[in-house]
């Protein structure tokens, strides 16, 4: 199979459930790209775990070729942490204290703003129950993508999927707003969406956390629209079209 030496057990089990859900064909090569899955009706499916700015040209590619086009992307709700020695005994079982929400999310789309809204473009949220499968080394090593800040004495080497508890569907720039705190100004900034999020207890406690990426991102989507500065500080209003 083309692409796939590297693929995790829970990259690999969504591709097999959206292939089989869709009939469609996994790793196809087309227009100079190889898909992840390609519908019978010439559609495509990305399944990313991490780094979507990556996928930006290859959706940008297939949606000029008028293709519809998904990404995939899981957000772990719960993850169990199973840490193996390098001959499959399992030394420790663990939960992990991180939890993923569709907030933590956000970053990663800071690589994709120029598509969110393109009319044949959809981002899947899956919410799942995970488990991370590490492996003992002899030697503390660096990650083999190299963003860790200290060596550790153990590799992660899969990632299998234990349940999809919840989906959500970004289509829209409706789907987007729907994110934003309730009881907003007219015209507000970064800090004023954080305090909305405080007084706001229908959303998470870490979503204040993330309202400057939010005003970032918004402006840069076309959501929102910059009214004036003082000092650092500036001020945004919600387009007119998209207030519902």
């Amino acid at each position: 199979m083309i692409n796939t030496y590297k693929e995790s057990s829970l990259h690999r089990t969504l591709k097999e459930l959206y292939a089989l859900e869709k009939d469609s064909k996994t790793e196809v090569e087309a227009d100079g790209h190889i898909y992840d899955i390609l519908t019978k009706d010439g559609n495509v499916i990305e399944i990313q775990t991490q780094n979507l700015g990556k996928l930006l040209r290859k959706i940008q590619d297939a949606l000029s070729k008028n293709r519809s086009c998904k990404i995939v992307h899981p957000l772990a709700v719960s993850k169990t942490i199973e840490t193996y020695s390098e001959d499959g005994i399992i030394l420790k079982k663990s939960r992990s204290p991180k939890k993923q929400n569709e907030y933590t999310m956000l970053k990663e789309l800071t690589g994709l703003y120029p598509i969110l809204l393109e009319k044949n473009f959809t981002l899947e949220i899956l919410f799942v129950k995970t488990t991370e499968i590490r492996t003992k080394t002899k030697i503390p090593e660096q990650s083999e993508n190299k963003r860790r800040r200290f060596k550790k004495d153990w590799q992660k080497t899969d990632k299998k999927l234990n349940e999809i508890m919840e989906t959500k569907t970004f289509s829209s720039a409706k789907n987007y707003l729907e994110l934003l705190p309730e009881n907003l100004p007219e015209e507000f900034c970064a800090k004023d969406i954080a305090v909305a999020f405080k007084n706001d207890k229908t959303k998470p406690k870490n979503a204040s956390n993330f309202s400057n990426l939010i005003a970032w991102l918004f402006v840069r989507m076309n959501i929102f629209e910059q009214t004036s500065s003082k000092g650092r500080t500036k001020f945004y209003k919600i387009l007119e079209k998209f207030k519902y």
